[in-house]
């Protein structure tokens, strides 16, 4: 097991010990302060055989993402089951690969970063946790903060999915909807956590959830025969998943776990509704600004100024991909395309990423041939009321 050899500051690169529990980097000149990387001594790993280092590392009939543990932090997991989700080939589009995140515990792949955040915070002997969230990530941490015992202090805005606020509720944590969006609710957090006495654990501001996230990254490497694929889509928000997975990719090159050759593109997709980071894109900028009056249906999308925003643009750039965004109407004609089409129900922010794989075949951006990996980031389930609202569907009256 690689040990931890130091907490990276993302954006002043100052090095601070994992040896307590840390938030954001504390050495930066100036505000925000970077969001903290975890670094290993990867030095016992290299040149070896991931196949025979995974099939080590079995801890029972199902390992999921701690299949990966030989690459993450040493510590006794919280588990529910999380990781290891399908990778389902498209019916129809030879080169599209679809990652079903909806398999997770919970539902959604926030199960990945809770389960590392909260073993940590398990490992630090951190008492009582708090998140803002647009929707899923509220559910998640409510879940291992049951199954380790640790409170679990959860904002949400008032309108998220229906089964966010259930399922929190159901798993024993403090729940307070917020008139406004997560920007509102990650300010509440921030004014009393320190009355309070909790630990923050919101988006990019600790820095175990990237390491949860990353394991998509391994996973889809390892589900591909240890290859690349051409092109990465996903739904970004918050973002973390791929931050984490392009950390991966970073990780993997440096154990010689992947055959050399270039990275995939990286595409973050987001709603017109809601789209700080394609518009800053677009403008050519390295920093987005606060979107003003988010709105889509496509819940977790809807961050008007994402925490790691440069860092996102950064890797979309480095990976010759695109930051962009598509509608609501796009989003909803690609959940039932393909329900009717492939049998699988999209979340709204998993249909973001195939209308804009839709977009890019169209305009020559892709090829049909390419090799590309689809991000369903959550179970279509999750938002049966959000997308009915969508469609305008009632409960047919009783006669």
């Amino acid at each position: 097991m690689p040990s931890i050899a130091y907490l990276e500051c993302a954006r002043c690169h100052a090095h601070i010990s994992a040896d307590t529990p840390q938030t954001v980097c504390t050495q930066c000149p100036t505000q925000p302060a970077g969001s903290l990387f975890v670094r290993y001594d990867l030095s016992p790993l290299e040149g070896t055989n991931p196949r025979e280092v995974i099939a080590g590392n079995a801890v029972g009939p199902w390992s999921g993402m701690w299949r990966y543990r030989s690459v993450l932090p040493t510590a006794q997991p919280v588990t529910l089951g999380e990781g290891w989700t399908p990778m389902l080939k498209s019916r129809r589009h030879e080169g599209a690969f679809l990652k079903e995140e909806g398999a997770n515990p919970t539902g959604t792949f926030k199960a990945r970063g809770l389960a590392m955040a909260v073993t940590m915070a398990r490992h630090y002997n951190l008492r009582k946790l708090a998140v803002p969230s647009a929707g899923n990530a509220a559910g998640a941490l409510a879940a291992y903060a049951a199954a380790a015992q640790i409170e679990a202090h959860i904002f949400m805005p008032r309108d998220v999915p229906f089964a966010n606020y259930v399922e929190a509720v159901a798993y024993g944590a403090h729940v307070e909807l917020v008139n406004g969006l997560i920007s509102d609710c990650a300010r509440i957090v921030q004014e009393r956590k320190q009355h309070e006495g909790w630990f923050d654990i919101s988006t990019l501001k600790e820095p175990f959830r990237v390491e949860g996230k990353k394991t998509m990254g391994y996973e889809l490497v390892e589900q591909l025969g240890w290859e690349y694929p051409d092109a990465v889509f996903y739904p970004t928000g918050g973002g973390v998943g791929l931050i984490g997975m392009w950390k991966a990719f970073e990780e993997m090159e440096q154990l010689g776990w992947v055959r050399p050759g270039k990275r995939p593109k990286m595409i973050a997709v987001q709603s017109t509704g809601c789209a700080p980071v394609a518009r800053a894109f677009e403008q050519g900028a390295n920093v987005s600004t606060m979107w003003q009056d988010a709105a889509t249906f496509a819940a977790g999308l809807r961050v008007p100024k994402p925490y790691g925003d440069t860092i996102i643009l950064d890797i979309v750039r480095a990976s010759n991909g695109l930051a962009m965004a598509v509608s609501d109407d796009e989003i909803l004609a690609s959940i039932l395309d393909w329900g009717r089409n492939e049998g699988i129900f999209l979340s709204p922010e998993g249909a973001s990423v195939t209308a804009a794989y839709d977009k890019l075949l169209a305009n020559g951006f892709l090829r049909p041939a390419d090799r590309v990996v689809l991000f369903n980031t959550g179970a279509g389930l999750k938002y049966t009321d959000m997308t009915a609202e969508a469609m305008k569907l009632k409960r047919p009256a009783v006669n």
